[in-house]
């Protein structure tokens, strides 16, 4: 996750992804922050170099928040209430084929826990690296996945279909029907393989109309977007309008502070000393101030954690989005040196943006209306 952030809200705003679950984060620490475009990332981590969980929401669906669980830096789970339905959301990371077997036994003992401690009537939707193939094709496993798996089941494969037998869930992705392309969730080398899976609980799986890989996309080296979609029968709450306010701090401008005066003088009659009633003369300040002065638009504020998001990070980010999908469908020498000196230069354009932002924040400290942004 380190400087992709925005990156990961960007592709996010633009697929139409409202939660994410993340793996792999390598960011250390139990906290929630905003990564931009109305997004935000509760995580959790223990070692800044290896493992990592997280869930990304958009930000109409923070506020629905009701519980975090930071099981370990493997498995997270958030709780939502959404028009009275209850939303579990479960991000896990399995660890690779080649760890020993007491560090596989605990992650599954981790989700084992946390379903278990998930009511029967709350739905639960878990994303999730298992890090194993559940393979093409369902023979005696019909209750559980579909036939458009990839390739041939491995143990942990195996693991991950035992464990949606026990909890009555089903694997989403192998439900659909789609071109191999839309199936492998990871491309490494010469290896394409199936390893990042969607589960919800059976009873559920009619909600879900559709569940894909998105290619093209850069902003995993290795990793695939797995996206699904799942419509809750629920009436969608009205988003809250947002106080349109007075412009008051136009009076520190004197033709402003002149031109109230003189509209103000007119709407009171001329009068120099203000009527006894308080009341009529508030609401003639405020209307005066309305007409003068202006309002607010009530737009939100650009997210604080990306005011250095610019023209030249966009365009730079996607000419590298670019150059991934052109080496995921040629996968020459050529593109791949191509795609890796973009990586390259976006790294560099986001370090002199935030260089530059800094800069012009320092300067503005310096003078004399800066200051209040100091306490800010």
């Amino acid at each position: 996750m380190t400087g992709k952030g925005r990156e990961l809200a960007d592709m996010m705003e633009r697929r139409k992804v409202d939660i994410l679950c993340v793996q792999e984060t390598r960011w250390k620490g139990s906290k929630a922050r905003s990564i931009g475009a109305g997004f935000k990332l509760f995580y959790y981590g223990v070692d800044s170099k290896r493992n990592g969980v997280g869930v990304v929401l958009k930000e109409e669906f923070v506020r629905n928040v009701l519980e975090v669980k930071r099981v370990s830096d493997r498995v997270m789970s958030l709780k939502l209430e959404i028009e009275g339905v209850m939303l579990n959301v479960v991000s896990g990371y399995a660890p690779q084929v080649g760890c020993e077997l007491e560090e596989k036994e605990r992650f599954w003992s981790e989700l084992d826990e946390v379903m278990e401690s998930i009511p029967t009537g709350e739905r639960v939707v878990i994303g999730a690296d298992f890090n194993g193939h559940v393979g093409e094709g369902n023979t005696g496993d019909e209750e559980v996945m579909g036939r458009f798996g990839v390739k041939e089941r491995n143990l942990e494969g195996q693991m991950v279909v035992d464990f949606a037998k026990s909890m009555d869930m089903g694997v989403v992705n192998t439900y659909f029907q789609k071109r191999e392309e839309h199936r492998v969730t990871y491309k490494s080398g010469g290896r394409s393989t199936q390893v990042d899976y969607i589960l919800c609980r059976r009873g559920n799986l009619k909600e879900i109309s559709d569940c894909k890989v998105v290619v093209g996309e850069s902003v995993a080296r290795q990793h695939r977007m797995v996206v699904c979609r799942m419509t809750l029968m629920v009436c969608k709450k009205k988003r809250p309008e947002i106080e349109k306010k007075t412009k008051w701090w136009k009076l520190k401008k004197e033709e402003c502070c002149e031109e109230f005066r003189q509209k103000l003088r007119q709407a009171l009659g001329g009068q120099v000393v203000l009527p006894d009633d308080w009341e009529t003369t508030a609401e003639v300040i405020r209307e005066t101030g309305r007409k003068v002065l202006g309002v607010s638009s009530g737009r939100r504020k650009e997210d604080k954690e990306t005011w250095w998001w610019n023209e030249e990070v966009q365009d730079s980010i996607q000419r590298k989005r670019l150059a991934k999908k052109k080496w995921d469908m040629d996968r020459t020498e050529e593109n791949r040196q191509e795609y890796k000196e973009l990586q390259s230069r976006v790294k560099r354009e986001v370090s002199k943006a935030k260089q530059k932002a800094y800069d012009e924040l320092y300067t503005r400290l310096d003078t004399r209306e800066g200051e209040k942004d100091l306490y800010r």
